[in-house]
């Protein structure tokens, strides 16, 4: 019995203005087709499981919208945490209440806000994982590097055991500089830490009660209280404690070190979308590279002379472009956002001006 976890969180900064915390990029159609990259992820992993035993972890601002997007996924699938307390207590109240259905469940977390290339593969490559968690270990999905990237965390890894495709994995490594990163790549050792993960259910719960007991603890007596008249409580009471942590430097780096966790090496065209450049890279472009999102919206988008442009028109109004070439143009009914393609990371700090300001309206 397989069990999804999807943990739909975050803003999505560096997509700003069109992703907000009110309406975060999960729930966006950032995919090339109408659906939003939330029920992409759905969609993908329906090989695997069945949406009565898909669960998505989201914030109280997000729970409407989460359910009109995935109407086939039950109600009392989409668990609503009061407060964001980074990914370790949303997975971890996952696996609780998994666990108080089917104490050996085999459970797999992923991202609501990831996009894969061939979905197939990918749920190849899960169904490896899977046969790990199963015989006792804590299995992470690592991606096969094709560049020297600083913005992902990495793995380390062993030699693969006998014909298996599983390697064990040795030590999780923090973002590295550029000269880092490329000795990883020619390593052939590393792999990008995508944040997916595998396990069974309970090897995780006692995984986290070795090493967090505190938040093992007030997990338990969330998952005692679900479902039951008590549950908004004890939720309400427990949930603000909680260690605000995520699940990789709460639980896998620990378990790693005590040779607990193993992976199976992907490549599958995984991409975390995570600004409006790298959306460029991965969604259909016209002749000149320009990518338009949501093209079919009318008045539409105008561009003569143009190349290597990223045009999001979210207005209702007409954007037309003469002779620019490789930038950002973002137009939303409150705010407009141009900047070059290789400046595609500094949105963030647009962002956390306008916070420092105080116009959260904008954010």
């Amino acid at each position: 019995m397989f069990y999804a976890v999807i943990p739909a969180g975050g803003s999505g900064t560096r997509l700003w203005p069109l992703s907000r915390a009110g309406h975060p990029k999960f729930l966006h159609p950032l995919t090339g087709t109408p659906a939003s990259l939330l029920q992409a992820t759905v969609d993908r992993l329906s090989p695997l499981t069945s949406p009565e035993r898909t669960l998505v972890v989201t914030g109280a601002a997000h729970v409407a919208a989460v359910a009109r997007q995935l109407a086939g996924v039950p109600e009392e699938n989409i668990l609503v945490e009061p407060s964001p307390r980074d990914s370790c207590a949303a997975i971890a109240l996952a696996a609780a209440v998994i666990a108080a259905r089917d104490p050996e469940a085999v459970m797999g977390s992923f991202a609501a806000d990831h996009l894969i290339g061939d979905p197939a593969r990918w749920a190849e490559v899960v169904r490896q994982a899977i046969r790990g968690a199963e015989q006792g270990s804590l299995m992470t999905v690592g991606i096969t590097p094709t560049r020297p990237e600083t913005g992902y965390g990495y793995l380390e890894t062993g030699e693969p055991v006998g014909d298996s495709p599983l390697r064990p994995v040795i030590e999780f490594k923090e973002k590295p500089a550029v000269e880092v990163a490329e000795v990883y790549l020619r390593s052939g050792r590393h792999l990008w830490n995508a944040s997916m993960f595998v396990w069974r259910v309970d090897v995780f719960l006692a995984e986290l009660a070795r090493q967090q007991p505190a938040l093992h603890a007030g997990i338990t007596a969330i998952a005692a209280a679900w479902g039951s008249p008590e549950q908004d409580d004890v939720l309400g009471t427990v949930w603000p404690t909680l260690p605000k942590i995520s699940v990789d430097y709460a639980v896998m780096e620990g378990a790693a070190t005590a040779g607990r966790v193993a992976t199976v090496p992907g490549d599958f065209g995984w991409n975390d979308v995570g600004d409006f450049h790298t959306l460029g890279e991965v969604l259909p472009a016209d002749a000149a590279g320009n990518v338009v999102l949501g093209g079919d919206a009318k008045p539409g988008v105008l561009l003569r002379d143009t190349s290597g442009l990223v045009v999001v028109p979210q207005s209702g109004r007409l954007v037309a472009a003469i002779g620019v070439h490789d930038l950002i143009v973002v137009d939303t009914p409150d705010a407009l956002l141009v900047c070059p393609r290789d400046r595609a990371q500094d949105v963030k700090k647009i962002v956390d001006e306008l916070k420092e300001r105080g116009e959260e309206g904008l954010v």
